[in-house]
């Protein structure tokens, strides 16, 4: 039995996004969101441990830029990675989204 390592509620997402790594940058899409991370569905090549620099963009607001290292990586399908840092306004824009996407409103 796989021990759940996920400590705040995650979302199913459809969300436009960017990242760039250490050797490339790509379009992507969220499909998977939480306060403290995310999947990234994408092509390219990231390392466990590797930083990468995110766009996300939300319906309605301004994307955030966080900066994440790489959790778990899935070869040619994308990759999870774990928030490291963003500034006090992007949090805030997430939480907003994610108590939005979690009530169904």
């Amino acid at each position: 039995m796989a021990i759940e390592r996920r400590r705040a509620p995650r979302s199913n997402v459809n969300l436009p996004a960017r990242w760039e790594g250490v050797l490339t940058q790509q379009e992507a899409n969220v499909t998977n969101l939480s306060s403290s991370g995310c999947f990234v569905l994408s092509g390219g090549r990231v390392e466990p441990k590797e930083l990468v620099r995110l766009e996300i963009e939300f319906p309605d607001e301004e994307p955030i830029y966080p900066w994440a290292e790489v959790v778990d990586e899935a070869s040619e399908i994308g990759f999870a990675v774990r928030f490291t840092s963003m500034d006090d306004e992007e949090r805030d824009r997430l939480e907003r989204f994610l108590s939005r996407v979690l009530s169904g409103s």
